[in-house]
């Protein structure tokens, strides 16, 4: 197997230069040291790591090493690990030829995950127990800086990824550009990480409905500006840990913003099916969409979160609520949910959407809400986006009928909230036709202008 790998390499780098054959020969080993040359290395093809490697440390030189891909770059990946165990990258650059490689492409089909649908990365991991990738910066990606697929005990620290992903035909963005675990990934650590200009998401998790949960993570430390999609997003996961990440201009550039595809733009979103979750201490600025969506988020903590917008309305395009509960995954309820002590200062519309039962909303400060001064200016900011609900987006907290499925807000407690803004002395806590504020507990909240 290993010699037709090798035969295969060769004949993908006819014309390629010495010393890109020099480190395809020495990643063939598959163990030991790879100590890359000095300098601007240009590859024509993937650079792999052959299944079953093993014990595996790949390094750039002292003086710097970049892998830059070539006009002409085929490949899933600059770097591609097919499989193996305890798998080391540091201290290099990777140049992924962003303006010669990017083509238009959409989302991949549902049942299809990323890896075998986006070329063009920077890294890409398939079944690797025990990888670490640090120190090393990847800029002017097509696909996904990194990418692990079906790996355990993962380590991403200290990765700086800038002006990376790619767009659709309409010039949105498609999700790339940032790190991306998927495919039932655990054990998995994203740490003191700098992204920026990326246009898709930054850190995020995925995996298809069929596939395992990613699970066992923590995300933390990391800093993320100009984020065109999600800054961090907990997809289809259970037991993770996204705390004190800091970000700004989230949902920048507007134009690259996937409105089409409905991907409002979030500092901390979840998707799939989420649980045994916390988002804490993580703090956001200019964020031209949601603060926190928790799409698929149950039995789980949103504690000391922060994100400030400083505009008017009009400065967001894709402004929103600061807080969204929702219910699209169909094995899970929005329910045992603790929001507290999180503050939302300046919302385009209200501070907490709230479904579901036996949900804690405490001790939170929602302040300078309504940017968008609804329903007054219904007509140019949609205010009225469901006319049977006008107090919807004009209201401090909102207990909503449900959201993608029907889920009742009802059983919950919400005290000790402060919430202020443009209307909220006569809208600070409203509820959907059929919801019964008094079929939750609501006490001791302060409202105001």
């Amino acid at each position: 197997m290993r010699t037709f790998a090798l035969a295969a390499a060769l004949l993908a780098c006819l014309g390629c230069g010495g010393r890109e054959l020099q480190i395809r020969k020495e990643l063939e080993r598959g163990t030991g040291l790879v100590r890359l040359p000095a300098g601007r290395i240009e590859v024509s093809s993937e650079l792999v790591v052959p299944p079953g490697s093993r014990d595996l440390v790949i390094a750039g030189a002292a003086s710097g090493t970049t892998l830059a891909a070539s006009a002409g770059f085929r490949g899933a990946a600059v770097l591609h690990i097919e499989s193996g165990k305890n798998i080391r990258i540091l201290n290099l650059v990777i140049d992924g030829n962003r303006a010669a490689l990017e083509r238009p492409a959409g989302l991949p089909p549902s049942d299809v995950p990323f890896c075998r649908f986006t070329a063009g990365n920077g890294i890409l991991a398939e079944d690797v127990s025990g990888l670490t990738v640090s120190d090393v910066r990847l800029a002017n990606i097509a696909g996904f800086a990194i990418l692990v697929t079906r790996s355990s005990s993962v380590r991403i620290e200290h990765a700086q990824i800038e002006d990376s992903g790619s767009r659709n035909a309409k010039g949105r963005n498609n999700s790339t550009g940032g790190i991306l675990l998927e495919e039932g990934t655990t054990g998995f650590q994203v740490l003191g990480c700098a992204l920026s200009h990326v246009l898709g998401n930054g850190i995020w998790t995925h995996s298809l409905y069929t596939s395992p949960r990613n699970r066992e993570g923590r995300i933390a430390g990391n800093t993320l500006e100009d984020i065109g999609r999600d800054a961090i997003q907990a997809g289809h996961a259970t037991e993770v840990q996204v705390e004190n990440n800091s970000g700004r201009r989230i949902g920048y550039p507007f134009e690259a913003v996937d409105i089409e595809g409905g991907a409002i733009p979030v500092a901390l979103d979840t998707a799939g099916n989420v649980d045994k979750t916390t988002y804490a201490g993580n703090r956001f600025e200019e964020v031209n969409g949601k603060c926190i969506d928790l799409d698929g988020f149950h039995d789980g903590e949103v504690r000391a979160n922060n994100c400030t917008n400083r505009g008017a309305a009009g400065d967001y395009p894709n402004g929103h609520f600061g807080i969204v509960l929702n219910n699209s995954n169909p094995d899970m309820q929005s329910e045992e949910v603790t929001v507290t002590g999180n503050t939302i200062d300046g919302a385009k519309f209200g501070g907490i959407f709230v479904i579901g039962s036996r949900n804690r909303i405490i001790g939170n400060r929602f302040l300078n809400l309504n940017l968008a001064h609804c329903n007054e200016s219904g007509a140019k900011y949609g205010c009225l986006y469901y006319p049977d609900q006008p107090d919807l987006l004009r209201s401090g907290v909102y207990l909503g009928k449900g959201a993608a499925r029907p889920a009742a807000a009802r059983d919950n407690v919400i005290e000790g909230n402060q919430v202020s803004g443009y209307g909220m002395e006569r809208h600070c806590l409203a509820a959907a036709p059929g919801v019964s504020l008094t079929a939750n507990k609501v006490d001791r909240n302060r409202c105001g202008p």
